[in-house]
C-alpha cells in the first residue's frame, strides 16, 4: 500500500490553523475552476504562494475560491499564470 505523500489532510485542509490578518495587507478573492479536492487545493496555493509580496493563499475545491492575502495587489495575469501553472483555470476575481 502506497502512503498519501500529499501536502493534504483527509479534511481538505492544505494548512492547518486559520490564516493571520496582517496590517496594511491586500485580500483578494479569485474564482478558479477545476478544482475537486485537497490536492488540488495544495497545487494552486502552492503556485499562487510563489508570487512576490504573497503571505497566505486559502483555496476551497468546494466553492472554487482561492483567498490570497499580499503585500499589495497582485497583477492578475501573474495570478492566472500561477493557476495555469498548476494545471487550473483562473475565471477572474470573485465579486
Amino acid at each position: 500500500m502506497v502512503e498519501n505523500s500529499s501536502c493534504c489532510t483527509p479534511e481538505a485542509s492544505c494548512r492547518p490553523g486559520g490564516a493571520d490578518v496582517q496590517v496594511g495587507a491586500v485580500t483578494t478573492t479569485y474564482r478558479v475552476t477545476g478544482m475537486t479536492c485537497g490536492h488540488c487545493e495544495g497545487a494552486v496555493s502552492a503556485e499562487i504562494g510563489e508570487l512576490a509580496g504573497v503571505s497566505s493563499v486559502q483555496a476551497d475545491a468546494a466553492t472554487g475560491l482561492v483567498t490570497v492575502t499580499s503585500k499589495a495587489p497582485l497583477d492578475e495575469e501573474s495570478v492566472r499564470a500561477a493557476v495555469d501553472e498548476a494545471g487550473y483555470e483562473l475565471v477572474g476575481q470573485s465579486a
